[in-house]
């Protein structure tokens, strides 16, 4: 951000100035010890941070404390300090497996963290251990190594912790000084609230209990009411930042953090983010993307890029293994440029040293993750800067954000970026594992887009699918459940002609050996199979009728009773209109003479017939129920009167 960045020597001085506070470590009441100080000191911490003030002095005079502080403010040397102090003064050294303290926090990344940070200060205390107990490990050796050497100080994830006290009997916690929660709004989103209860509950309720967090959510709240007696607020905000900004609102992010925003229509996004990548060159940047696929599939695209080629592009996120995780955090915060790519498992917690720029290519499902991004850069007093992309559907966050107090400036566009979708595509038709991993991401994507905490704004079912598959570089677009029942627009995307996807191979030749094995095998396997027999449809058999009941063989009969009275009925005007003749009228009734031919007598007893017919007729239609016999006589003395 070469605008933004260019802040004068004057204005950089002031903003580390009240990043700071007046109050020096050494003139701390109640005094902390000359070797704390001195390991302050070698540290490069003399004046301390306005969260360091309030809270250090609190913890010491045996106060609970509850501590709400924007990222990056210092909160780890804030319980850090009080730790070591309180076991300083202890009056004597503890027994080996007697636990005085516990430190707690969601991830192993920040667990590493606090311990690595802790480390010089827990060295001035003697005859004190610590230990470090997170996942990844070996349980056994740690179990081994617990028992046998005891701990004083324990720090570590929720899990793994839980996991030591259930097993190990030999641990002493009755003599626990303090206990710290690191995070305490991450601890319980992410699913530790049985485990950290439990933790609780086997500790002494005459302790001292701090609880650390950027956001106090609820949850936060409840366990701060089971975990804390009478605890101290602490809430530190920020001053207001430049003039630029002060007309945007009040601000919760760290004092010397600038933050911007981008709308960038969905097929020139990617063409925009390395157009941007490219004018901040030099710079150490970290970039957030929604899923781990999506990481792994930008990682391999971005350095292949003829802009973004000797620039170093480093993955991390959480379905990495511990070892490459570790690996790819230490060699990026030893590298003065590059570039990170990530998800949210480095957005909390991380303090990696002088990150200068944050980009958030993905809007964050859960937006109070969204100052935690940015908050990895212009960390303790130093300066930073982070931008978001959105998509014009999205421009509605802007206002949401800075209701939340988090108040962003826009920023434009670049008008002359260099397109880099052709290059994509053209690497993704030479090599299967790019158009994979492009397929790979792009679901990942979307399905992630639908599990957005602002749906209002974030509205998954308005997603343009063909813009954005241009923006991936895809060569086609994937066959999702998504984008068929759902009608999503795929207006934008040119498909690829002349290209057999099943024919792309992977550049990796030993990838490649064993696709064609695989493909072999399953041809064979295919050739071997009998061919299958023809599917006969199975005749159901014929139910066996059951004998009818006296009420249903009634209901029949009166059926057929009321078909044939309405037959005679009709039969009978037709006579009475002329329609046809006496003779017709015989033979349709089946009074007549089949052969059309008979004596003088037959005529006589016919008529004979037809009388006591009609008679009958008219005695069985006064049989039947309700209107129907009205409905007879009705119609009988209409055409009586029709005669006269």
């Amino acid at each position: 951000m070469a605008s933004s960045s260019s802040a004068s020597p004057a204005t950089a001085a002031a903003r580390k100035k009240r990043a700071l506070t007046e109050q020096r470590f050494s003139e701390l009441s109640p005094a902390i010890s000359p070797e704390v100080v001195e390991a302050l000191k070698r540290g490069g911490f003399r004046r301390c941070t306005p969260v360091q003030a309030a809270t250090i002095p609190l913890l010491l005079s045996h106060k609970d404390v509850a501590v709400d502080a924007a990222t990056g403010s210092g909160k780890t040397l804030a319980f850090v300090v009080p730790v070591v102090e309180m076991l300083r003064r202890l009056p004597s050294p503890p027994k080996p497996h007697q636990v005085l303290g516990i430190i707690i926090s969601p991830t192993r990344e920040l667990s590493s963290q606090i311990y690595n940070v802790a480390q010089p200060f827990f060295a001035t205390l003697k005859g004190v251990s610590s230990i470090l107990l997170v996942g990844g490990l070996d349980i056994k050796a740690e179990l081994k190594k617990v028992e046998e050497e005891g701990a004083n100080i324990l720090v570590g994830t929720p899990g793994k912790l839980f996991d030591i006290m259930e097993r190990l009997d030999s641990l002493e916690y009755k003599n626990l000084e303090i206990l710290i929660l690191d995070e305490a709004d991450r601890l319980l989103d992410m699913g530790f609230q049985k485990q950290v209860t439990s933790i609780i509950s086997k500790l002494p309720k005459l302790r001292r209990t701090g609880l650390f967090s950027a956001t106090q959510t609820e949850a936060v709240e409840e366990l701060a009411k089971a975990g804390l007696r009478n605890p101290v607020r602490v809430q530190v905000k920020t001053e207001a930042k430049d003039a630029a900004q002060q007309d945007l609102g009040p601000s919760k992010t760290p004092l010397g953090l600038r933050l911007e925003y981008m709308i960038c229509e969905p097929s020139k996004k990617s063409s925009q983010l390395v157009d941007f990548l490219v004018h901040n060159n030099g710079k150490k940047i970290m970039v957030y993307f929604a899923t781990c696929a999506c990481v792994d599939y930008w990682s391999v695209v971005l350095p292949m890029l003829n802009l973004l080629k000797g620039s170093p592009v480093i993955p991390y996120h959480g379905k990495m293994k511990q070892g490459p995780r570790e690996k790819a955090l230490a060699s990026f915060s030893a590298l003065s440029s590059g570039i990170l790519v990530c998800t949210d498992v480095a957005a909390r917690g991380l303090d990696i040293p002088h990150v200068d720029l944050i980009v958030q290519y993905d809007p964050p499902q859960d937006p109070n993750v969204f100052i935690h991004r940015a908050g990895r850069t212009a960390r303790y007093d130093q300066e930073g800067d982070a931008i978001v992309f959105l998509l014009p559907t999205e421009d509605s966050y802007v206002e949401f954000l800075k209701l939340r107090g988090v108040p962003l400036m826009e920023r434009e566009c670049s008008s002359d970026i260099v397109d880099i979708v052709p290059q994509i595509r053209a690497a993704a038709s030479e090599d299967r594992n790019i158009m994979e991993k492009g397929l790979r991401a792009f679901v990942s994507f979307v399905r992630s887009y639908k599990e957005h905490h602002c749906s209002y704004i974030f509205n998954w079912k308005g997603l343009e699918v063909g813009k954005l598959a241009m923006e991936y570089g895809l060569l086609q677009i994937p066959s999702m459940p998504e984008v068929k029942h759902n009608n999503l627009s795929l207006k934008g995307f040119m498909p690829v002609s002349n290209v057999n996807f099943s024919q792309i191979k992977f550049k990796d030749k030993t990838r490649e050996k064993q696709r064609q094995k695989v493909l072999k095998r399953k041809a064979e396997e295919l050739a071997q199979e009998p061919p299958e027999p023809e599917r006969r449809v199975r005749e159901k058999p014929l139910k066996p009728k059951r004998k009818q009941t006296g009420k249903q063989r009634q209901t029949i009969q009166t059926k057929e009773d009321m078909d044939e009275l309405t037959h005679e009925y009709r039969l009978l005007k037709k006579l009475k209109k002329g329609v046809i003749d006496e003779d017709e009228y015989e033979k349709l009734t089946g009074f007549g003479d089949s052969d059309g031919g008979g004596s003088s007598d037959g005529e006589d007893k016919g008529k004979e017939r037809r009388r006591k017919e009609q008679k009958k007729l008219k005695q069985r239609g006064g049989k039947t129920r309700g209107g129907s016999a009205r409905k007879f006589d009705g119609k009988s003395s209409k055409l009586k009167s029709r005669r006269k």
